[in-house]
């Protein structure tokens, strides 16, 4: 995974794979601070990714200076990131474009999961 310094932030593109869908999203923060994935609502909506009433729950999500905003918490399985396999995996769905600019935001619960390397060096995040 390739990462673009945009206005100082690590930026990477990601494609996503749900059933026979898929999408590539070109603006996702590369965010070590974030300890939960959120992706915006309206960025997964073309691999038919929705919030699940049923399995999920409305939660905070809080940023810098304290400042909270709503989203949506749930388990999925059988989302692709790339090459990697989410099963069961707790994301959530929210608003990022509108608010951020993002069309998702990678936090490290994925990074952790799978033992990613952030090699700022080569600019690129590596799977060990």
């Amino acid at each position: 995974m390739n990462i673009n310094m945009i206005n100082g932030l690590p930026v990477v593109s990601l494609k996503l794979t749900y059933g026979e869908n898929v999408h590539v999203l070109e603006r996702v923060l590369l965010d070590t601070g974030c300890s939960t994935t959120i992706f915006d609502t309206d960025a997964v909506q073309p691999i038919g990714l929705y919030i699940d009433f049923i399995q999920g729950q409305s939660v905070r999500m809080y940023g810098v200076g304290g400042q909270s905003e709503l989203c949506y918490q749930q388990p999925v399985s059988g989302l692709y990131i790339d090459d990697l396999k989410l099963e069961e995996f707790t994301i959530q769905l929210g608003i990022t474009r509108d608010t951020y600019g993002f069309d998702a935001i990678l936090g490290v619960d994925i990074l952790l999961h799978y033992g990613m390397v952030i090699d700022f060096k080569n600019l690129k995040v590596l799977k060990q």
